[in-house]
């Protein structure tokens, strides 16, 4: 007598865990954490800008530096939590830029003048 096909086999692997939930928090905390520092280097910087004109420049290339490529670089992580928060980092400037049109970002060119 034959054997039917299915014995013997192994029953298939399991699935994959899913972290969508650890990715969503950690992207609301990445938008805190960013909205913190912009405001906190904010305040920094209106405290001396009478002090240092070149100021504003170099605080936004900091914060797009530190958001857009921090961000990247915890994407390439691939880790369920470093995905989230670097998605997270990158929506906080995004957002910033777009709800205080550049002016917290340092992206609006009336700053500089």
């Amino acid at each position: 007598m034959s054997r039917p096909p299915w014995e013997g086999w192994a029953p298939p692997p399991p699935p994959p865990p899913r972290h969508t939930g650890l990715i969503v928090g950690m992207a609301f905390l990445g938008l805190v954490l960013y909205s913190v520092v912009n405001v906190v280097s904010f305040l920094a910087v209106v405290n001396v800008l009478t002090n240092h004109p070149a100021m504003p420049a170099t605080y936004a290339v900091i914060l797009a530096v530190g958001a857009l490529g921090g961000g990247a670089l915890l994407l390439l992580l691939r880790r369920p939590w470093a995905k989230g928060l670097g998605l997270g980092l990158m929506i906080g400037w995004a957002l910033w830029s777009i709800f205080s049109a550049g002016i917290c970002t340092g992206l609006n060119p009336s700053i500089y003048a």
